[in-house]
């Protein structure tokens, strides 16, 4: 049964095949069609990253976060991320985090805590991420994710990572 009230959620979008740009609009739009209407949709600047933890020679990505209202269960939200996933033409590999035309992560769904294998929220490598992170502290600096004690901007101030710097591509888009 669905809730029938909306809870806030945040999605991680990323693309490092073809047209990135287009990829991550299109995306958003799709996400854009599952929000509650009228609420607020916010969306963060787009980042070039380098790619981590990603087989050698993978072309960098295009990265950015998406926060809405989205009303329904979080297997619910799954089904559609999985959906926009395979709508743009991501093909399933063996290999991990093997280059991807489009990415869709849940990285929280309002306050709730799961672990259940296929889906673990709040994303358990949210924090370890400046990919992550830094698009995400851009449209929530002072959101504090369930179960956690601090801030993401403060988890990007203490952020002990090798990654790169992010470069901006798009503020608005």
């Amino acid at each position: 049964m669905k809730p029938s009230v909306s809870q806030r959620v945040g999605i991680a979008l990323g693309s490092n095949l073809g047209r990135k740009l287009a990829h991550l609009q299109i995306a958003r739009d799709l996400l854009k069609n599952i929000a509650v209407p009228g609420a607020l949709f916010r969306q963060a600047p787009i980042y070039q990253t380098e790619p981590v933890h990603c087989p050698d020679g993978s072309p960098d990505f295009f990265n950015t976060v998406v926060e809405f209202a989205f009303t329904g269960t979080p297997f619910d939200l799954l089904g559609h991320t999985q959906a926009i996933e395979f709508k743009l033409g991501r093909e399933a590999t063996p290999e991990r985090n093997a280059p991807r035309i489009i990415d869709v992560d849940i990285l929280y769904f309002g306050s709730e805590e799961i672990d259940a294998g296929l889906l673990v929220l709040p994303h358990p490598r949210l924090t370890s991420r400046r990919f992550v992170l830094q698009p995400l502290a851009d449209i929530r600096p002072e959101l504090v994710l369930p179960g956690d004690q601090v801030t993401i901007a403060e988890h990007l101030q203490h952020l002990d990572s090798a990654e790169a710097p992010l470069a901006l591509v798009q503020a608005h888009w």
